[in-house]
């Protein structure tokens, strides 16, 4: 299950050798899978931070700050790749970044989901 939870990593490492073999604008890749990679990180040891703590203002305050810096850092990614490359490299770090988000976030629904079929008691 484990590699299952983190298929949006593996895609973005995945896509590199395509990336160079088709010469797509690799900059643009470079900042895109740098910033999903950062964030990823950066929001699994939030969340188990947040796990810990029994005080639901900080969880909440957690989760919530959590996907605020993503979004902040995805979009400020994306920006350094168009301003800093070129156009193309910011369509490249857009893409990338759909990509990766529109497979993290079915991963997140289905986990839940799966977690909400183990949580309720059976009837019986």
């Amino acid at each position: 299950m484990s590699v299952v939870r983190y298929l949006d990593v593996l895609l973005v490492l995945a896509t590199a050798p395509f990336v160079v073999a088709a010469g797509l604008p690799v900059f643009g890749y470079l900042v895109a899978a740098g910033a999903w990679l950062l964030t990823r990180v950066a929001a699994e040891a939030l969340h188990a931070r947040a796990l810990r703590s029994s005080d639901p203002r900080v969880r909440a305050g957690l989760a919530v700050g959590v996907m605020m810096g993503r979004v902040w850092v995805i979009v400020l990614a994306i920006l350094l790749a168009r301003y800093a490359g070129s156009k193309e490299d910011g369509v490249m770090a857009a893409v990338l970044m759909l990509g990766a988000f529109t497979v993290y976030f079915m991963l997140t629904l289905v986990g839940r989901g799966w977690r909400d079929l183990e949580r309720k008691p059976s009837v019986s």
